[in-house]
């Protein structure tokens, strides 16, 4: 009969702890096919989404280019306003000068230009009452008023001194008159 030197637990550990990362290869590897299936069928529905996009922008562009072309003519005149002061002849296009936009059309864009220009603001301000931005603005505001102090403080030492150096020149002058 042959003696181990190796514990029978150990072995047994050992080859369950085989066990048990060879199951979890596996599950990995079963997961990651299926993730990558889904991934591709994801990639397959964009890649349609997006052709069908081109397609229906080009057809936009089509209709509008054929609008442009029959209905209205935009005028191509350069307006100069840089001539502040000269009396210039005024001029009258002829013909509308912009193309018109529908009532709709109009209201969504201003619709969406206010919800840019507050989302906007909305995230300035966020980022301008945040605790990190009012500590900095405090410490500097104390580092201002510490030099401001000190520079006064200066200021009023200079001024004295001159004071006094007049003075005492003043008291010179008059002795030196007497």
């Amino acid at each position: 009969m042959q003696q181990w030197s190796v514990p029978g637990w150990a072995v047994v550990g050992v080859v369950a702890a085989v066990v048990v990362v060879a199951g979890a290869c596996l599950l990995l590897t079963v997961s990651l096919r299926r993730e990558r299936a889904r991934t591709a069928q994801a990639l397959a529905r964009a890649e349609a989404d997006a052709a069908a996009l081109r397609t229906q922008l080009s057809g936009i562009e089509q209709e509008l280019a054929a609008s442009q072309q029959v209905g209205r003519q935009v005028e191509d005149r350069e307006y100069v306003i840089t001539r502040l002061g000269e009396e210039a002849e005024v001029r009258v296009p002829q013909g509308p000068a912009a193309p018109v936009v529908p009532a709709p059309v109009f209201a969504d864009l201003v619709l969406r230009e206010t919800a840019v220009q507050t989302g906007a603001f909305v995230a300035g301000l966020r980022r301008a009452l945040s605790p990190e931005v009012r500590h900095r603005i405090r410490f500097e505001m104390r580092r201002e008023v510490k030099r401001a102090r000190k520079q006064r403080k200066t200021e009023r030492r200079t001024a004295v001194r001159e004071w006094q150096a007049r003075q005492r020149a003043g008291v010179d002058l008059d002795e030196s008159a007497a």
